[in-house]
């Protein structure tokens, strides 16, 4: 990485630690949309969380339901802290991109917010890789922040990270290409609880592997 650029995603979220549920664990957003995924999955589901972070909301509220979670951050100390917050799932700390998984292994993928600090084709790479991985009729839900940005310097609760995205269409059709029919989706304005917080834009979707 050029020196003055943002920093790791690993380094971001490993100074963060806590702090990031903090100010985004209570998005209204977030956890209206792991309702919809809860009432779409099946009992007993095995389902993968790409970005785990702390474990809270999106592990522990899977996992309360009943389902096989296991989640995957590159950040180790997001990695213990989720463990702590959700013993009844597993979590490894790795790239996912590089992770080796057995295809058609889960039944659901969330990936809230975690591609953000990838490069606009790891972000499709990754999208195919989740297809993969999913069982047929399996479901994704996926959300962004969805800005027309690339390989932009920003500051992100006091830490200097890359970040890149897409604006919404855009962003939606990548999905599409991935091999995802979207069933519904939501835009809205979320202000995280931190000092000198901003709102910004959210977008979920729900897929299902076609």
């Amino acid at each position: 990485m050029d020196e003055g650029h943002g920093l790791a995603a690993a380094t971001v979220f490993d100074a963060l630690g806590a702090d990031y549920e903090r100010a985004f664990g209570r998005s209204a957003a977030h956890h209206a949309s792991l309702r919809r995924l809860l009432d779409d999955l099946a009992p007993h589901s095995r389902v993968l969380d790409v970005g785990s972070g702390t474990g809270r909301p999106t592990a522990q509220v899977l996992t309360g339901a009943g389902h096989e979670v296991h989640g995957v951050d590159v950040s180790p100390v997001m990695v213990e802290l989720a463990a702590r917050h959700v013993p009844g799932a597993s979590f490894e700390c790795a790239d996912m991109l590089r992770l080796d998984l057995k295809e058609r292994s889960f039944d659901a993928v969330c990936a809230y917010f975690s591609l953000l600090q990838m490069s606009r084709a790891d972000q499709s790479r990754l999208l195919r890789k989740i297809a993969r991985l999913l069982v047929p009729g399996g479901h994704l839900v996926v959300a962004t922040v969805p800005l027309d940005v690339e390989d932009v310097d920003v500051v992100f609760m006091g830490q200097k990270v890359r970040a890149t995205s897409f604006g919404p269409e855009e962003f939606t059709e990548m999905v599409t290409d991935a091999g995802f029919t979207v069933l519904w989706e939501q835009s809205t304005i979320f202000t995280p609880e931190y000092e000198a917080a901003s709102a910004e834009p959210q977008l979920f979707l729900h897929c299902r592997r076609t």
